[in-house]
């Protein structure tokens, strides 16, 4: 299991976060997700490996892009 924290810029608001975890812990091979607008962080849990999670965040960019096209991921 591999867990890893990203920055988050131009989070704008907590019911955005709380659509973005939503939606990234429906994506496949993801095991658990929490994004914070407070802190403007966000968590990502996968059961792969380091290529897998790299893999696995492109459809995480793609996911929030549609929920906060101004939120940016700091991968």
């Amino acid at each position: 299991m591999m867990k890893k924290t990203y920055k988050l810029i131009d989070l704008d608001c907590a019911n955005c976060a709380q659509k973005m975890e939503t939606a990234i812990k429906k994506l496949d091979g993801v095991t658990d997700a929490s994004v914070s607008f407070l802190t403007q962080k966000m968590t990502i849990e996968t059961d792969g490996d380091e290529a897998a999670l790299n893999e696995l965040m492109k459809k995480v960019v793609k996911t929030c892009k549609r929920v906060e096209p101004d939120c940016q991921i700091v991968l």
